[in-house]
């Protein structure tokens, strides 16, 4: 089996999972699978696909790992009272061949939130290592580690960047589980306290990491269907978010609408309730100027603000950006594809997105045409209208 544990997974699902079972546990949601690399053929790989989920859906959380999780100051114990009983069940989803183009497949996700929001993360890393372990059969890794000993070096050992931290996020597009933990390993022995932690809940545990997450943009989404108004759901959710943690988990994503839409909602009530704010898509560098400047305008020191970037991050990129930002907010750096499946091959872009809650169509409007995902294009019209989105001549259409 690929994945042993269903700690094996992004903190922020369980920082996610834990709200929906307070605020949404009736929301019912609807997930896809998306390969962004032209010309992959994933179709002949489907039976193990679906062999790997039956293994995924036997798992159950033990009493060491429900114990760890207790030990979390955020965790309240009614959440791990019902992951004590939990089971991922693989009646929600549907794996098959698409119809859109050769080797294509869909993978569809469709039930109750609480009871589908484990199976992004490792169902996109079943079909990394799947597809992996047929095409780079017997694969040398000793080039993977000859780069990631360079990237620790120049991190290491670059003056000035002593206080550079970086974190790992690459569970989803991890080239194997084996060399995912030979990653973390390799950073926690190579860059001490430069290493931030992990977003993955079952290596900070075992490896004596600190586990990193908070939300992803399909807690935002979904409240464009959960909150009141439209134009209000961006701030429905944050408010939600604050209700739950009480000032903990404080890092809001800033892209589901775009930065301009972000910031008009964003006001000084919730510049002073969170920590920061996170990067994933546009200019990191225009980005972060925009965020600063925002805090000043709402009378809040910058300094005392974290800045997270983690938008297809590698070390020189993150050098560059604390060069840029360093002494003028607090930073954070969280890498993904470019530790965890750097290894030759060219790594897979798979993602798996929310576009339905509660039967309407969901969708997020980023800073990157790309990323765009969505059904229904009168709807992402309609999000652009309300959210006042100028349309973009090179958008990708969804």
């Amino acid at each position: 089996m690929i994945v042993t544990s269903l700690l094996d997974t992004d903190l922020y699902k369980f920082s996610m999972m834990q709200v929906v079972l307070h605020h949404y546990p009736a929301a019912q949601v609807e997930y896809k699978f998306k390969c962004r690399n032209p010309g992959v053929d994933l179709v002949p790989y489907i039976a193990e696909i679906r062999e790997e989920l039956a293994g995924l859906c036997s798992l159950r959380f033990t009493p060491e790992e429900l114990e760890y999780l207790r030990g979390w100051r955020f965790i309240k114990s009614d959440f791990v009272d019902f992951l004590a009983l939990f089971q991922l069940n693989a009646k929600y989803v549907e794996i098959y061949p698409a119809q859109d183009g050769p080797g294509e497949i869909e993978i569809r996700i469709r039930g109750p939130w609480l009871h589908t929001i484990l199976f992004e993360v490792p169902l996109l890393a079943i079909v990394n290592e799947v597809y992996f372990r047929n095409t780079q059969r017997g694969l040398d890794l000793s080039e993977g580690r000859r780069r990631l000993r360079e990237k620790i070096a120049l991190l290491r050992d670059t003056e000035g960047f002593h206080d550079c931290r970086i974190a790992d996020y690459g569970t989803r597009r991890r080239f194997s589980r084996a060399w995912h933990e030979e990653v973390a390993t390799t950073l926690r022995d190579g860059l001490g306290r430069q290493l931030a932690g992990t977003s993955n809940v079952w290596l900070a545990w075992k490896l004596g990491l600190t586990p990193l997450g908070t939300l992803a943009h399909e807690y935002l989404q979904a409240h464009q269907a959960l909150g009141p108004r439209l134009r209000d759901s961006q701030v429905a959710a944050l408010e939600t978010w604050a209700r739950e943690y009480r000032g903990d988990l404080g890092i809001a994503l800033s892209d589901v609408y775009g930065l301009s839409a972000f910031l008009r909602d964003f006001d000084m009530y919730f510049c002073k309730l969170f920590d920061g704010t996170r990067h994933d898509s546009g200019d990191p560098f225009a980005w972060g100027e925009r965020v600063l400047a925002h805090y000043r305008a709402n009378r809040v020191d910058p300094s005392t603000k974290v800045l997270v970037f983690s938008d297809g991050l590698d070390i020189p990129k993150v050098m560059r950006l604390y060069q840029h930002f360093h002494g003028r907010c607090q930073l954070a750096f969280g890498v993904g594809t470019n530790l965890t499946n750097d290894v030759g091959p060219e790594p897979l872009q798979i993602v798996i997105k929310m576009i339905r809650c509660n039967g309407q169509p969901v969708a997020k409007i980023s800073d990157t045409p790309g990323k765009n995902m969505c059904e229904d294009s009168a709807y992402v019209t309609y999000l652009r209208q309300v959210f006042e989105i100028p349309a973009d001549p090179e958008a990708v259409p969804c």
